[in-house]
């Protein structure tokens, strides 16, 4: 399935706001990524070697069949059509630069490879605030998070985000990450999982 756009939710749940020394405030933290960052399954992800420490932000993901502009949040969930999970790489380094100078996020976020996506599942009603999942460094358990906890339930973003873009069909929506983000490095193995989604696996290189 082509990805069309990718949008995604930054500071969603409250154990990661805390674990970066953010403020929890009641903003909607939106940035995007292009579609040249997503690693699909099996393909090598290929790590940045000098730009300081990339973390793993595993993350719920969807993927969308349109819905326009202005969605009401009642009828948001009508317009996913597939789930998988994915992870939101983040040069740390860098982004704690550009967060000091108040400076946009792209150069952290938005590199080649900064967007591993696992195969689509499709969607059939499940209740998505009521999905676990994990992702594992080298089988060590990394990050263990659950929807419920979102500050931001999957419905509402899509009606936030059709008040500013007319969504449209492909446009894929990274749903933020829970507490438990860290370095990867060349050589690491790094694993998805959830029972209602799949397990999905990358090779760092």
């Amino acid at each position: 399935m082509d990805v069309k756009r990718i949008f995604c939710i930054g500071r969603n749940y409250a154990g990661h706001i805390k674990e970066l020394g953010n403020t929890p405030d009641e903003a909607f933290v939106v940035f995007m990524k292009p579609p040249s960052c997503v690693v699909p399954v099996g393909m090598p992800l290929t790590l940045p070697r000098d730009k300081g420490s990339v973390h793993h932000e595993a993350e719920l993901v969807v993927l969308l069949t349109g819905g326009g502009a202005d969605i009401a949040e009642e009828a948001a969930l009508s317009h996913v059509s597939h789930l998988t999970l994915g992870l939101d790489l983040t040069l740390r380094d860098l982004q704690n630069r550009l967060k000091g100078k108040g400076n946009p996020w792209e150069l952290c976020k938005a590199f080649d490879h900064a967007a591993p996506l696992g195969e689509w599942k499709p969607y059939h009603g499940h209740n998505l605030q009521d999905l676990e999942f994990t992702c594992q460094v080298n089988g060590e358990l990394r990050q263990h998070g659950h929807t419920r906890d979102m500050l931001f339930p999957v419905a509402r973003q899509i009606h936030i985000l059709s008040r500013t873009w007319a969504l449209r069909d492909g446009d894929v929506i990274y749903t933020g990450t829970p507490a438990g983000v860290g370095p990867l490095l060349p050589g690491d193995r790094v694993s998805l999982q959830s029972a209602e989604i799949g397990h999905f696996e990358w090779n760092c290189v």
